[in-house]
């Protein structure tokens, strides 16, 4: 068994000859960075590109396998150098039962599955040459096709305020809209962690995820997992969730809640801290509620699970002191962030920075920085004065 350090929701920004994928990510966000960023710096085994349905991107991965650079894995995935991609898509599901858009992740073991399920989108969805699009289907045939296709169905960043399952208020349970047995996990996003999470009694069952969504290369792994598996593959992956042998989730790294930019409700209007449904300040009804307070509406369960540890985890350039010129020599002389956040020791680290910056990042560790909450679209901030 291996040790597997993995993120499996990253976004492509631009292909290779400049198109654009995920409107809002960065231009430079494309395959060969996310690849750099994630094996070299960031110290990855495994990541999830989420926009492998568009046509330009199975394309591209393709030519880099035709030019040696990949190749696809008998057990799913594709490897480049010491790191694995798995093929996934983000897909936008809005049909009667939903009342209201909602994310969801599908994983596929390999291109030719991809490209099967990309030509399944292409009738369905406006435009396939876009990340996070709509599809017209009902949400149970997707389900059917994703589990025809032998791939994993996972609902995404499910507490967020826009465009999540319990987040925008409407819903209350999974099986308004899904076949709960044809889920494998649901992500949990930024401004929530697993004891939030199992609050909610229907989430117990299933495997949480906690990936970083990004939308730029610094932000890769700002979320991730920690996996024991036999190899970094797909099928492996697929045993992990499912705890097979001695493959499992062994541990979630997430953002401090606190740090997410949604943990508290806020107003729309004057940014104002909500404790309800109404503003004190300006009277404004119209709130953006947080992920907390949501999680507090539907709390149900009398008792929680055994979870794989969860780890408050909070990225270098959140760290006081931490900037492009410091995180260069951190990098320079440890190799990648998973080496500085989780390996270094206390006096190593101050050999390369400052004692102090040293010391915020053991007591990020240790979930012992004080923040000022995250809230209305707004992260959460690290104080320099601590507990």
């Amino acid at each position: 068994m291996i040790d597997c350090f993995a993120d499996f929701h990253i976004h492509i920004g631009r292909t290779a000859s400049h198109k654009p994928v995920k409107i809002t990510a960065s231009d430079s966000l494309t395959l060969t960075s996310i690849l750099g960023e994630a094996s070299s710096r960031k110290g990855l085994d495994m990541i999830g590109i989420i926009d492998c349905h568009v046509p330009e991107v199975i394309d591209e991965i393709e030519n880099e396998i035709k030019n040696g650079n990949g190749c696809e894995l008998d057990d799913g995935g594709i490897r480049f150098g010491n790191i694995t991609l798995i093929p996934g898509s983000e897909i936008e599901v809005y049909d009667h039962r939903c009342n209201g858009p909602i994310h969801v992740l599908v994983y596929l073991p390999d291109l030719t599955l991809m490209k099967h399920f990309s030509d399944w989108l292409l009738g369905r969805m406006t435009n396939i040459t876009l990340s996070s699009q709509r599809i017209y289907e009902d949400v149970y045939t997707l389900q059917h096709k994703v589990k025809e296709l032998d791939g994993l169905f996972i609902p995404a960043h499910i507490f967020t305020p826009f465009k999540s399952l319990y987040g925008r208020g409407v819903l209350t349970s999974l099986t308004e809209v899904f076949d709960i047995t044809l889920i494998d996990a649901v992500e949990l996003g930024l401004s929530s962690n697993t004891t939030m999470a199992d609050e909610i009694e229907e989430l117990q069952s299933l495997p949480f995820l906690t990936n970083s969504d990004a939308h730029s290369t610094p932000k890769i792994a700002r979320e991730y997992q920690h996996l024991k598996v036999e190899a970094s593959t797909f099928k492996e992956w697929k045993k992990a969730l499912r705890n097979e042998g001695s493959r499992r989730i062994v541990r979630n790294y997430g953002l401090d809640p606190e740090l997410g930019k949604y943990y508290e409700t806020v107003c729309r209007k004057c940014e104002t801290r909500v404790s309800g449904c109404e503003c004190l300040s300006c009277g404004s009804r119209q709130v953006i509620k947080g992920v907390s307070n949501r999680i507090q509406e539907l709390s149900t369960a009398t008792s929680k699970p055994k979870r794989p540890e969860y780890i408050h985890h909070v990225p270098l350039d959140y760290i006081p002191g931490i900037g492009p010129k410091t995180l260069e020599r951190l990098l320079d002389f440890f190799g990648t962030e998973m080496n500085i956040l989780h390996r270094a020791k206390e006096d190593e680290l101050s050999s390369v920075v400052t004692p102090s910056i040293a010391k915020y990042i053991c007591l990020a560790r240790e979930g012992k920085l004080t923040i000022d909450k995250g809230g209305g679209g707004k992260y959460g901030k690290v104080r320099t004065k601590n507990r």
